[in-house]
């Protein structure tokens, strides 16, 4: 069983972000129970701009809701839509201003010189492969679109947005990556009292020792280590961007989950 400082330890892996207007700092490595990961939220009202940038971090911004422009280098006039992202590596930045109300959901890792100013627009009907792919069966299919993807050059990141059925899974079986990455879930679509709910347990088996989070939009929980299977309730589907960071370069992949053995037939 979980000693308590152990049990509030990840009590502590969930994050509520401010829907308050502004730039919010939600995850940040190191004062968090993370060391790669780190998670911003903006929210801009019509007409108003923002400058994204980091001297140390890559940055990965994603529209969650909401258009916007993004102006000055290394874009021109870069017209984003919802799920619409870009990439920029650290000492780089861009103007973002807001065409409607906007939440923007910002993933950061460490910058290892690896990676150049990119974006993605996204395509509900893109054909089924690299980018846009469906996960599991049954009551654990979800689909999932990549924000950033493995073949698109940056030094930690890799980002995506999954999408479940109504009361179904979204990460089953469970899995961990702890000797390679870190991870973060970013909720949206999912207004209370709809919510779902995010799992974290430890160890092979472990689930009646789990922590469970209930999430709602602008959740945001950390996986630095251990398993995070996710539900959603009977009336929700889970929504999230989920933003991998890599503790180095060379485990930058996306084939690196380890399924939980107990689970892994069921």
């Amino acid at each position: 069983m979980l000693d308590k400082e152990t049990r509030d330890r990840l009590h502590d892996w969930k994050f509520q972000s401010p829907d308050t207007n502004g730039f919010h700092e939600v995850i940040v490595a190191g004062k968090a129970d993370c060391k790669a990961i780190n998670m911003f939220r903006l929210n801009l009202t019509p007409g108003q701009s923002y400058t994204v940038g980091s001297d140390t971090l890559e940055i990965h911004p994603v529209i969650i809701e909401g258009k916007a422009t993004v102006t000055e280098a290394p874009f021109q006039d870069l017209n984003l839509k919802r799920f619409d992202s870009f990439y920029l590596p650290a000492k780089c930045s861009a103007k973002i201003t807001a065409v409607d109300n906007c939440i923007i959901y910002i993933a950061g890792a460490p910058f290892d010189g690896i990676g150049e100013p990119s974006f993605r627009i996204y395509d509900p009907d893109l054909p089924i492969g690299k980018i846009h792919q469906i996960h599991g069966e049954g009551l654990g299919r979800r689909e999932v679109s990549f924000t950033l993807d493995p073949d698109t050059k940056a030094s930690r990141l890799i980002c995506g947005i999954t999408w479940g059925a109504v009361g179904a899974y979204t990460s089953w079986p469970p899995h961990q990556h702890d000797k390679d990455l870190e991870e973060a879930y970013c909720y949206f679509d999912m207004p209370a009292p709809k919510c779902g709910f995010h799992i974290s347990y430890l160890h092979s088996g472990g689930l009646e020792d789990a922590v469970v989070h209930p999430v709602t939009s602008g959740s945001m929980v950390i996986a630095p280590r251990g398993y995070h299977p996710t539900c959603a309730s009977p009336s929700c589907r889970n929504a999230y961007l989920w933003c991998l960071a890599a503790f180095r370069p060379e485990s930058r992949r996306y084939d690196l989950a380890v399924l939980d053995p107990a689970y892994e037939m069921y």
